[in-house]
């Protein structure tokens, strides 16, 4: 009886503990679920909202970013009227998320390739107005009193334009297709890249609360050391894992795995000391590189899309009505200085770098304004807790207020031009235009310069490949050996060994390898040339290889005096394997250039032909004096001319314009002929001048030789050559040159002195010292520099 009582008893107790526990679990889903509705309910209110704004700005006709961040206003606490966001942490983590998506997406459409394309022109005019308005915003804080790190955050704030406000303004202005509009485009790459970079360095600043040379020099050289090394590790496993795997890969896939690899180097760059923004750049740079770039980018738009939305809305949010009009005078006068500065330092730098002088106003007048960036920058500042709660509504404000100036200042840029030519003096203008005309003539980069460039380029980059697995084998291996064998004789042996064996081809190529032998003989043999500058550099980089060795063995081996024993015959074996070293190279190397160029060799393959066809033609090629350049038109199914042939259309009589490419769909006519029709939707592409262009737009409205699918967009250029005893041209007609039969070009352009000489006519006749000008294939025209 007694143990039945027992086990009542202890069953009694056993159901009570279940029943606690059930209660338990029942509050615990409970609580979950309250703290899962605030977040669902936030996201409906914000997108809800957000819809809502963005179709009224759209109606409007106004930029979309601005429609985010008063929807972003109008749910944030400060409005009583309106539902209100009540979870803002998760907001934030969203917000961070859409700023990642937002870099991962700039990568995308960056490209390497972009950048070198850009030409020093584009380049120069960004850097100067970078500097110069980053200068002029520290200068603004310090003068008003401002901590230090407020200053230098509102220089970078103001370091960046507005990609998407200026294509928004030169859309509804119809000035996409002026030669400035190019210029601009160029310096919006450029300034996207050296404001992530600037992200970087104020990160690092904000860290160290105080500004030191050597520091931030140690900054940058750690930046340049991973950019590089992530950039050719990327290029080198990545294109090739994605062609590996493309056979299992769809839609869903390809976005998994290029959001995993975003993510994946947003958490390796913050491991190393660097922003989550500088990760997803850089992936997304990388996989802009690969056959597959469109397709993710085309994939992840609708992520991008829904992420970024809640960044900009999570902008409005932070704006304090009462902290904005308590700093009004604050925001008027940073406006100020935005619309002034940017349009003083970006005319400046577009002066300097070769520009006439009204091209140069023009670009000036349409980078007047912030946008996006400022917004991440300032979202930086805050997260850090580097800079005050005031500075973020001064940034809103301004970037408001400059987007609704924007399209005037882009509309009456010429009005302002006449002005500036009413005021300085008329030697000031000769000057300036002399010197931009002067600073376009033909400079032909001698070998020694082509040389050199190969050669320091080839040098640092292998340098910092054999560092990079230096410190791998120093700080990874040795310590993983040391725990593996008991002796460490043993374990910094095995180390050594790997390290070097992995470092070898890298190793040989930085001291021993020439990119261009024959030309590197040719030179050496020339008696026209020093040999004192080859051998200082061959002297250098095989300094710089024993420093590395002695470095690695140093911290592999403690005694200094093994560094006399083990150095000299690991240079002797460099030099004994040089040749099966060199073949092992060259494999890398090739693996790594058809990677590089993969989007290219499949468009001539017709594996994606139109991978290599961007959306803007690239800007690098034209002469900015002379206002002729490249436009891509779309024929209209409506326009009259549409199925006639090009010898039936009196363009270039009548407008002076050529047309020098028809694209038709995943097709591209290059240099077509007189018999090539035009037909509904094709892209032509017409170089003329802004005059020529206006005047004949008008005509065109709106937008069969065989078709060579070898050539892409991005490869037709304008390039300028000197008749002189070097190409044989002088005295030859341009229907006698071969010029279009050799080399798949066409002469656009004459300069004969004073004498300038557009589209001319196939019987004009070469002069010694023309400058002529040659659209054409750029690796084609290579060899008419040298026939």
């Amino acid at each position: 009886m007694e143990t039945l009582t027992d086990s009542i008893v202890t069953a009694v107790q056993q159901a009570d503990t279940l029943l606690m526990h059930a209660e338990s679990l029942t509050a615990d889903v409970a609580h979950a679920s309250h703290a899962l509705a605030p977040l669902i309910s936030d996201l409906a209110l914000i997108l809800g909202m957000g819809a809502a704004v963005t179709l009224l700005f759209r109606w409007l006709k106004q930029p979309l970013v601005l429609g985010y961040i008063i929807a972003g206003f109008l749910v944030s606490p400060y409005l009583d009227f309106t539902p209100s966001v009540s979870d803002m942490e998760s907001v934030d983590i969203w917000a961070k998320i859409g700023v990642i998506f937002l870099l991962f997406s700039l990568g995308l459409e960056f490209s390497f390739k972009k950048l070198m394309r850009i030409g020093g022109s584009a380049s120069i005019t960004a850097i100067v107005e970078i500097v110069l308005i980053f200068m002029t915003g520290y200068l603004l804080g310090t003068a008003l009193g401002w901590s230090t790190m407020n200053c230098l955050f509102l220089g970078g704030m103001l370091a960046s334009s507005s990609t998407t406000i200026i294509i928004k303004a030169f859309d509804d202005l119809g000035v996409k297709t002026k030669n400035f509009a190019r210029v601009v485009f160029g310096v919006l790459v450029v300034e996207d890249l050296v404001v992530i970079l600037l992200m970087v360095l104020l990160s690092t600043v904000a860290a160290t609360q105080h500004f030191q040379g050597s520091e931030m020099l140690f900054t940058i050289g750690k930046l340049l050391f991973f950019l590089i090394i992530w950039f050719v590790m990327g290029i080198f496993l990545i294109p090739t894992i994605l062609k590996r795997v493309r056979r299992w890969l769809n839609d869903e896939t390809y976005l998994i795995l290029s959001i995993g690899l975003c993510l994946g180097m947003v958490v390796l760059a913050t491991q190393v000391g660097f922003s989550a923004e500088l990760g997803a750049f850089i992936m997304g740079s990388i996989l802009a590189e690969t056959t597959s770039a469109e397709k993710i980018e085309h994939l992840l738009k609708p992520v991008k899309d829904l992420f970024g939305a809640v960044f900009f809305v999570s902008i409005g949010m932070m704006i304090n009505p009462p902290l904005m009009l308590a700093n009004w005078n604050i925001i008027l006068l940073v406006t100020a200085v935005i619309i002034v500065g940017k349009f003083l330092s970006t005319t400046c730098g577009a002066v300097l770098s070769g520009q006439s002088l009204r091209q140069s106003v023009h670009v000036g007048m349409s980078m007047a304004q912030i946008g996006e960036f400022a917004f991440i920058v300032a979202t930086l500042g805050l997260s850090l807790g580097v800079i005050d709660d005031f500075l973020f509504p001064v940034a809103v404000g301004a970037a408001v207020i400059t987007t609704f100036t924007t399209p005037y200042m882009i509309k009456y840029a010429d009005n302002v031009y006449f002005l500036i030519e009413k005021i300085l003096p008329r030697k000031f203008l000769v000057s300036v235009n002399s010197y931009a005309s002067s600073s376009q003539n033909i400079q032909a980069e001698s070998e020694w310069k082509m040389m050199t460039r190969k050669f320091i380029s080839s040098t640092v980059t292998n340098t910092i490949i054999v560092l990079a697995v230096i410190i791998a084998g120093v700080r990874l291996l040795l310590p993983l050996f040391v725990t593996l064998f008991s002796n460490r004789l043993y374990a910094s042996i095995s180390a050594c060994a790997i390290t070097l064996l992995v470092a070898f081809p890298f190793l040989w190529a930085m001291m021993f390898r020439h990119t261009d032998r024959e030309k590197y003989k040719e030179l050496w043999s020339n008696k026209q040339y020093s040999h004192g500058p080859l051998l200082i550099l061959e002297i250098v980089r095989i300094l710089i290889g024993v420093a590395l060795l002695s470095y690695l063995i140093n911290r592999m081996f403690a005694p200094m005096t093994v560094l006399l024993i083990v150095v000299p015959p690991i240079v002797v074996l460099l030099l004994i394997f040089s040749k099966r070293i060199r073949q092992f190279y060259t494999l890398i190397e090739r693996r790594f250039m058809t990677n590089f160029n993969s989007r290219e060799i499949a468009a001539a393959r017709k594996e994606s032909p139109m991978a290599g066809i961007k959306r803007e033609f690239a800007p690098n090629t034209v002469n900015d004096t002379w206002d002729v350049h490249l436009v891509d038109l779309e024929v209209s199914q409506e326009a009259e001319y549409v199925g006639r042939m090009l010898v039936e259309l009196p363009w270039r009589e009548s407008y002076g314009i050529s047309v020098v490419y028809i694209r038709r769909g995943e097709n591209l006519i290059y240099a077509p002929g007189a018999n090539s029709k035009i037909l509904p939707f094709d892209h032509i592409g017409v170089i003329a001048s802004d005059e020529q262009i206006q005047n004949f737009m008008p005509v065109f409205e709106s937008k069969n030789i065989p078709v060579n699918n070898n050539y892409d967009v991005e490869d037709i250029v304008v390039e300028k050559i000197l008749v002189d005893e070097h190409n044989h041209l002088n005295g030859l007609m341009i229907k006698e040159s071969g010029i279009r039969e050799k080399y798949d070009a066409m002469v656009v352009g004459i300069e004969r002195g004073v004498l300038r000489i557009p589209n001319p006519h196939s019987s004009e006749i070469f002069q010694e010292h023309d400058v002529v000008w040659i659209v054409g294939n750029k690796k084609k025209l290579k060899t008419l520099h040298t026939s």
